[in-house]
């Protein structure tokens, strides 16, 4: 279920039950051509969702802490799929796991980011 966020940043979330996490978190992050899993309260989350609509960016933001229903199984298999326990926030551009806000960022200041962005469909400059 997509639904318009009241900040004008992406589309909003509730993540399906699956049976398996990790696949879960495979497929929804296959679904578009960025995805965020985030937390509400989290300030790193908040930073990294201005970063991709100040360019532009429209992401499906997956919010966990607002996902009575599977947020949990999520948060578990980010955790897992990242090897540590600072979960939010997890970026997928095509598909593909960037990483945490660090990695994100280094991307962006090493010129990367642009051309990731491009090649998935989620930016046209």
């Amino acid at each position: 279920m997509h639904y318009q966020a009241a900040e004008s940043w992406g589309h909003y979330t509730t993540t399906p039950t699956a049976t398996d996490p990790v696949e879960t978190v495979m497929r929804l992050a296959s679904e578009n051509a960025v995805v965020i899993f985030s937390m509400s309260s989290c300030c790193m989350c908040h930073a990294v969702k201005r970063l991709f609509c100040g360019m532009g960016v429209n992401p499906t933001v997956y919010e966990l802490d607002q996902d009575p229903t599977g947020g949990k199984e999520i948060e578990r298999a980010l955790i897992w799929l990242l090897g540590t326990s600072q979960v939010v926030p997890v970026v997928f551009i095509g598909g593909q796991m960037v990483g945490s806000m660090d990695r994100v960022m280094a991307s962006h200041i090493n010129g990367t980011l642009v051309p990731l962005l491009k090649d998935a469909g989620a930016l046209w400059l």
